[in-house]
């Protein structure tokens, strides 16, 4: 097999040359990485995309596959079935944990059973993290366990095996979200403090709006209705390995829409007189991208360097420390105390499910209850 790279609509596609029935046929698969300043990414990626169907096709034997050569096969079958950023937490998680581990072993695809995938488990609940400071997390156990599991399933459906020994497994329990938010006061004093920030117009619409940093960053100038006063979610920046830019939200009900309350309306035309005014002083040396919040040149703002400077603001102006996406927490924390349900909450905050929005933020609304109940009580005399 052969292929090739090519361009379409500013980003690299990788074309492979093959024959089926004695015809030649072409088939396109995106990398999802923009042309500029990603050639040799996409050389790599092209290279080990062929590499992995001419070593690792499927046989009639599953005795006679290494169980990592089948996993790269499968990353390549994936790949035509999930999007871009899916695409890459698969590669991230295999590529660190999964393919070194397995090549130590030199399990064949067959010799795979509970007993070798629950060591794998065990030992990278014990001592996997790659920084050296103990175990994964019981999240990052499941998201190892969801891979294999559909490996395997790859192997049946191809009936190489019979069996998938995943449904035996042992996983730790989930872990319960601990919440942890600003109060109105701190929230107050973050803004007075970062003022004069590049992060403040990103800082406060998370805090009003209570939004993930992906939807943040993901905010173009059609996410703005000033005509309607209306703020809509539809699209979203992500990074695990590259910055990739996504033309929908997280899920179906992320797609929403916010009022445009009057101090965020003057904030979003503010900056749209400085792209403007940016757009001038930079001529052809400005890069469109149509995103609210980018930088003088009109990058785009990425996902890393969002939560490393919000740190380092907090620090700098002695704050207690809280995660960025920890605003959102403060956000709905702040709706709960001020009389909204949990209801009303997922609704906000963009929740498919909520029963995820209770388990985060229950203990709030239990808490208001019973302020409003010994409310109550005081008012009765017996």
């Amino acid at each position: 097999m052969t292929g090739s790279l090519q361009i379409k609509n500013g980003k690299f596609y990788m074309v492979l040359n093959c024959t089926e029935n004695g015809k030649r046929k072409q088939k396109w698969l995106a990398t999802g990485l923009p042309e500029k300043g990603n050639k040799r990414k996409a050389e790599q990626m092209l290279r080990e995309k062929l590499a992995a169907l001419e070593h690792t096709a499927p046989s009639d034997n599953a005795a006679n596959i290494l169980f990592t050569d089948y996993i790269r096969y499968w990353l390549t079958i994936v790949e035509q079935r999930v999007d871009a950023v899916t695409m890459q937490s698969y590669r991230a998680i295999t590529e660190r944990h999964i393919l070194p581990w397995f090549s130590n072993c030199g399990l064949t695809l067959a010799a795979v059973n509970r007993k070798s995938i629950q060591a794998f488990l065990d030992e990278k609940g014990r001592c996997g993290r790659l920084d050296g400071k103990g175990g994964l997390s019981p999240k990052s156990i499941r998201e190892l366990k969801n891979i294999i599991n559909q490996v395997l399933n790859e192997a049946i459906r191809e009936e190489l095996l019979t069996v998938n020994p995943c449904s035996l497994l042992r996983l730790p329990p989930k872990a319960r979200p601990q919440a942890q938010f600003y109060t109105a006061e701190q929230l107050n004093i973050l803004l007075q403090e970062a003022q004069r920030e590049q992060l403040y117009p990103i800082i406060k619409t998370a805090i009003i709006y209570g939004l993930r940093r992906s939807e943040l960053l993901g905010l173009k100038w059609d996410s703005i209705d000033f005509e309607n006063n209306v703020l809509t979610i539809k699209h979203t920046v992500v990074k695990i390995y590259e910055t990739v830019e996504k033309d929908k939200a997280k899920t179906k009900s992320s797609y929403r829409s916010f009022p445009l309350l009057p101090e965020m309306r003057d904030l979003f035309l503010e900056l749209k007189q400085e792209q403007r005014e940016n757009k001038r002083l930079f001529g052809k040396c400005y890069i469109e991208s149509d995103y609210v919040f980018c930088w003088p040149d009109g990058h785009p703002v990425t996902p890393d360097y969002v939560s490393h400077r919000f740190g380092k603001i907090l620090k700098k102006h002695n704050l207690p420390h809280i995660r960025f996406h920890e605003l959102r927490h403060s956000c709905a924390s702040l709706l709960i105390n001020n009389g909204c349900g949990l209801k009303e909450v997922q609704e906000w905050l963009g929740h498919s499910d909520i029963s995820t929005t209770a388990n985060i933020y229950g203990h709030l609304e239990t808490q208001r209850k019973q302020a409003m109940a010994q409310k109550l009580s005081n008012c009765i005399n017996i």
